[in-house]
């Protein structure tokens, strides 16, 4: 019980242990008092005996007192949740067991609480892995929580919005409400939302069981259905444009071989005639082919960022030199003008040298005979913004292809990367081409955030300028 004598005791205010020690030597005081007035004590002997009481209170009242008001404030700090370093040391074998109660009753909770946060971590964590976005909302409609996925899509701060002020769809927000209401145990619904992107969204809203604790009532599962629709409309796209292009030349083809089998059987040399605008057809057939297998495998991977590293210069320089013969045998010359120090950039290699090939066989091709193809590369601190899709900040590298001839007129500009676009005055050469280099140039310019221009005048002939970033921030 005296264990702690010789320690400096640091009570509260309004302890009241004065009180206590007053209380318990009330009783004492009264048998003294009669004592002393029935002349059987002697009032200096009462007065001694009274404070040696008084005294022997004090000494019982303060340790125990003390021990009581560590107990207090360590049972107060454990309701409240916080978590006292070091265990209270008491010296009464009553206060002890208590201590030793709420110490178990402690670390019961705090291992619970550790295994429940080590839950909710892992729990969060395998959400945050999920693909799709997951939303729990409350009777309210209130979101209460969401793994990463939704914050990505909706943003961070959605778990303190409404439901409502997050989709504004009229059935998707009927479909949550009737399910809040228990009409309804799951609702499932395709609609559409414009932010922060436009995309068709498939829903599942469905009521969490009633074994479920906390605030969630109801969990929202969304699905993205926007890239599945555009891979479906590319493979039907790639259906009718093939079918398209390849039935006038399979239509030509097929005629020569009636020809040949019936009315041509035994003539030299329309056989030799025929068989030589059947070679062209089946080479524009290969061609072309090639040009559709090649834009829907690059739409297939639009919305994935390249990541090698790429040497624009010596990309240039190949193209340059495997162009040479071609352009020679219009009498075109070839000139680079490659600023010094280019960067690497951070691109597909495979498909920018398809771009620079593209563009400068279209230029070679395209051109006025006996004339100059200027090639020029150099760092800009900007890609020129496009009206219909987002470009990348940052500094970005500018290739420019120029060659001479007629002024593009500007509706003509306007078409050229449409899909088998091709102009008039090209089909009157007997130029051939499929019209889907410029088409396949410009989607993998959109892949790697970059853009295209065109300019065309009667004095400087036609430049394509590809801008392409450094590399994605």
């Amino acid at each position: 019980m005296f264990k702690k004598s010789s320690t400096a005791y640091q009570f509260e205010k309004n302890n009241k242990f004065a009180d206590r020690v007053l209380v318990l030597s009330f009783p004492p005081a009264l048998v003294f008092i009669m004592l002393v007035a029935l002349k059987m004590l002697a009032p200096s002997m009462a007065i001694i005996s009274y404070a040696t009481i008084i005294v022997f209170n004090i000494v019982f009242l303060l340790p125990l007192s003390f021990e009581m008001q560590q107990l207090k404030n360590y049972v107060k700090g454990v309701a409240k949740g916080e978590m006292p370093r070091d265990e209270v040391d008491v010296s009464e074998k009553d206060a002890k067991e208590i201590v030793e109660a709420v110490n178990s009753m402690h670390r019961f909770w705090a291992a619970k609480t550790d295994n429940l946060e080590a839950q909710a971590i892992s729990d969060t964590a395998v959400l945050d892995t999920l693909p799709d976005p997951i939303m729990m909302i409350d009777r309210s409609g209130n979101i209460i929580g969401a793994n990463l996925s939704s914050r990505v899509l909706f943003g961070k701060n959605i778990t303190s919005k409404n439901i409502e002020q997050l989709i504004s769809s009229n059935n998707f927000i009927d479909a949550v409400s009737k399910v809040l209401k228990k009409e309804s145990e799951s609702e499932n619904l395709i609609f559409y939302i414009k932010k922060p992107i436009e995309q068709k969204l498939y829903a599942h809203i469905k009521q969490l069981p009633y074994q479920s604790k906390g605030r969630a009532v109801a969990v929202i599962s969304l699905y993205d259905m926007t890239k599945a629709m555009k891979i479906e409309k590319m493979q039907s796209d790639f259906v009718a444009n093939a079918s398209h292009e390849l039935r006038t030349p399979l239509a030509i083809i097929s005629g020569f071989i009636e020809t040949l089998q019936t009315t041509a059987k035994d003539d030299a040399e329309a056989r030799d005639k025929f068989l030589k605008i059947m070679q062209e057809q089946a080479e524009y057939m290969s061609s072309l082919i090639e040009n559709l297998l090649s834009l829907s495998k690059i739409e297939m991977s639009q919305d994935t960022l390249p990541e090698g590293k790429v040497e624009v210069k010596k990309i240039i320089e190949e193209v340059a030199q495997a162009l040479e013969l071609k352009a020679k045998a219009r009498e075109i010359s070839i000139h680079t003008f490659l600023e010094d120090n280019l960067p690497i950039i951070t691109a597909d290699e495979h498909q920018v040298k398809q771009v620079i090939q593209n563009l400068t066989d279209n230029a070679v091709k395209y051109g006025v005979a006996k004339s100059d193809l200027l090639i020029k590369a150099k760092v800009v601190e900007q890609i020129p913004p496009s009206k219909s899709f987002k470009v990348a900040q940052g500094k970005a590298l500018a290739i420019s292809i120029n060659n001479k001839g007629p002024k593009i007129a500007p509706e003509n500009l306007a078409r050229l990367t449409e899909r088998f676009y091709r102009m008039q005055e090209h089909k009157d050469l007997n130029i051939k081409g499929t019209g889907l280099g410029l088409a396949i140039a410009k989607h993998i310019i959109l892949r790697h955030k970059g853009n295209l221009t065109v300019t065309s005048t009667s004095y400087n002939g036609t430049t394509f300028t590809i801008y392409l970033p450094i590399s994605f921030e």
